[in-house]
C-alpha cells in the first residue's frame, strides 16, 4: 500500500495492543446524552463509558453532514482533500454509486497492516455497499445511507437481505457476532458499530413501544421551542405543529435510548469474554443536530444556506479504556475527528507519520498529562463553499463567494444569537480571522476539489468531486437529474 501522507513505514513499538471499538451514531447532537446535563434524555450506559472514561466537551465533526464527515473521521482529511462534499446520493440500491475511499488510506487499513482483525458492522456510505474494503474482513452494513428502522436492506456476505427486526438491533447483533468470533485470536480486533440512530425517520412508529412510551409524557425542555428559522428547508416541516414536535422529539429520544441500550450489550458481551480491560471503546457522532435549536430540525444542511452553529458542528466524544485511561474526566480542549487518526497511531504504539494533513494526537489527554489550552487553538469546518474557524471566544463563518457571513463573541454570547459582522468595532478581528481561515485551507486543499469552487448545494453528491454526472453544472442538478431517473 502507498500513499504520498505516509513518510516512514510502520513499526510496533508495543508488542501487546488493545481491541477497539468504535461506536458512531448518526446526527446525535453533544447535548443529547445525560452525562452531558441533559436530564430529559435516559443513557445509562453513554453515562458508564463517560464514567469510566474521559468525555470531551468540545469537540467537533469537520463537516455537518454525514458521508464527508465519515470520510474526514476515518482518513484524517478535509473534505477538500478527500473530495467527499456532501451526502452521497447513491440513488436506488446504488445505481449511481461508486468506490469514494478507493484511492485514500484510512487508519483501518493501518490497523489492518498491524495485525488487527477488523470489522464494521451498520452505516457506510461512503459508496460502494456492496464491496468489502479498506481493510476490512468482516462487513455486515446496510444498501443506503438511512432509511426506515425496520426492513432496511442490509449486506449479509455480499447479498442484500431484509428483515423485521429493529434496525439498531441488528446492527448490535452484527457487532457481538463479530466480537464472539474475533476476541479469542491471537491478533487484537478492531470493530466499527456504526448506527443509523437517531436519524430520521422519527415517526413514533418506527421505534421501539418501550422508548416512545418512556417518554410519552415528556416536555422536552431540553430542545428549544424557537420560530423557526427563515433559513430553514423546505422539506423539513417537522416542528411546525406542537403535535408535530412532540413525537419528533419522542422518536429522536426514543432512538438514542435504544441505541443506549444496545452499547450495554455491546459492555456485557466483553464483560462476559472478560475482555473489557482489554479493550479500548471510542463513542461520537458524525455530526451534530438540531432538534429545535436556532429554530431548526436538522444539522449543516437543515438550512440553506447551509449553517455551522455549535449545535449543527460539536459532536459527543467519550473514550474509555478501564485502567489504562483515566476515569470520570471531562475535558474542555478543543478538539475534531481529524485528530483521531493521530491519535490512535499513538495509542497503539505506531511510528507512523503522517505529512499533509490537519489535526494533531491528544494522546497526551489519554495519559492523563496536560496539552496546550490556550486561545490559539482553532477548530476549522468547512460544507462546500461554507467555511468555519473557531476559537473558544469567536467565531467567524465565511461564505464563497458573496456571503452571508457571520461572526459571533461565544464568550457573551455562546447560543449565536447575535451575528456581529457589520459592527464596525470588529472589523479589525474579522479580518485576522478570515486570513487564518483562509491560508489553513489553502495549506491542506487540493486545488482539484477544493470545496470552495464546488456549488455543493446540501441536495447530495452523485459523482466525484470536480467530475460532475450527466453533464450537470452543480451537485443540485445531479441531484434533480436522479430524481427524474426514480
Amino acid at each position: 500500500m502507498t500513499d504520498n501522507n505516509i513518510l516512514s513505514r510502520t513499526v510496533c513499538k508495543n508488542t501487546r495492543k488493545p481491541n477497539i471499538i468504535f461506536i458512531l451514531s448518526d446526527d446525535q447532537g453533544a447535548w443529547a446524552m445525560r452525562c452531558a446535563g441533559n436530564k430529559e434524555i435516559y443513557t445509562p450506559n453513554l453515562d458508564e463509558l463517560s464514567n469510566t472514561g474521559i468525555r470531551f466537551d468540545n469537540f467537533f465533526c469537520t463537516s455537518p453532514v454525514c458521508s464527508p464527515a465519515r470520510a474526514s473521521i476515518l482518513t484524517g482529511k478535509i473534505p477538500s482533500q478527500h473530495g467527499v462534499h456532501d451526502w452521497l446520493n447513491e440513488g436506488k440500491n446504488e445505481e449511481n454509486t461508486r468506490e469514494y475511499m478507493k484511492e485514500q488510506l484510512t487508519y483501518v487499513d493501518i490497523l489492518k497492516e498491524n495485525g488487527y482483525n477488523c470489522g464494521i458492522s451498520g452505516k457506510w456510505h461512503l459508496g460502494e455497499s456492496k464491496k468489502v474494503q479498506k481493510g476490512f474482513s468482516y462487513w455486515n452494513v446496510i444498501l443506503s445511507g438511512g432509511g426506515p428502522y425496520i426492513n432496511t436492506p442490509m449486506y449479509y456476505d455480499g447479498e442484500i437481505k431484509e428483515d423485521e427486526r429493529y434496525l439498531t438491533d441488528r446492527i448490535t447483533d452484527g457487532a457481538i457476532d463479530f466480537i464472539k468470533d474475533y476476541y479469542s485470536r491471537d491478533n487484537p480486533f478492531y470493530l466499527s458499530v456504526h448506527y443509523t440512530a437517531p436519524h430520521g425517520p422519527w415517526n413514533n412508529e418506527q421505534h421501539p413501544k418501550k422508548w416512545i412510551d418512556y417518554y410519552r409524557d415528556c416536555k422536552f425542555e431540553s430542545c428549544p421551542k424557537e420560530k423557526m428559522h427563515p433559513w430553514q428547508i423546505n422539506t423539513a416541516t417537522y416542528g411546525y405543529t406542537d403535535e408535530d414536535r412532540e413525537e419528533i422529539l419522542r422518536g429522536y429520544y426514543g432512538a438514542v435510548s435504544a441505541m443506549d441500550e444496545n452499547i450495554g450489550r455491546i459492555l456485557e458481551k466483553l464483560d462476559e469474554l472478560e475482555i473489557r480491560k482489554e479493550t479500548l471503546i471510542i463513542f461520537t457522532s458524525d455530526n451534530g443536530m438540531n432538534m429545535g435549536h436556532h429554530g431548526i430540525y436538522g444539522k449543516g444542511n437543515g438550512t440553506f444556506p447551509q449553517n455551522m452553529y455549535d449545535t449543527s458542528v460539536k459532536v459527543p466524544f467519550i473514550m474509555s479504556h478501564p485502567d489504562k485511561i483515566p476515569q470520570n474526566k471531562v475535558n474542555n480542549q478543543m478538539l475534531s475527528h481529524y485528530d483521531i487518526i493521530h491519535t490512535l497511531i499513538d495509542y497503539i504504539g505506531l511510528d507512523y507519520k503522517l505529512s499533509e494533513l490537519p489535526g494533531k494526537s491528544f494522546y497526551p489527554i489519554l495519559e492523563g498529562k496536560e496539552m496546550d489550552c490556550n486561545d490559539n487553538v482553532v477548530i476549522y469546518d468547512e460544507y462546500g463553499p461554507v467555511r468555519m474557524i473557531r476559537n473558544k471566544e469567536w467565531k467567524y463563518i465565511h461564505r464563497y463567494p458573496y456571503g452571508p457571513f457571520e461572526f459571533y463573541n461565544l464568550e457573551n454570547d455562546p447560543m449565536e444569537k447575535n451575528n456581529l459582522y457589520d459592527n464596525e468595532l470588529y472589523k479589525d478581528k474579522i479580518h485576522k480571522l478570515k486570513s487564518e481561515l483562509e491560508e489553513w485551507f489553502l495549506k491542506y486543499v487540493d486545488n482539484k476539489i477544493d470545496g470552495a469552487k464546488e456549488q455543493v448545494y446540501g441536495k447530495g453528491q452523485i459523482d466525484y468531486a470536480g467530475v460532475l454526472a450527466n453533464g450537470a453544472k452543480n451537485y443540485a442538478d445531479d441531484y434533480w437529474f436522479l430524481k427524474s431517473k426514480q
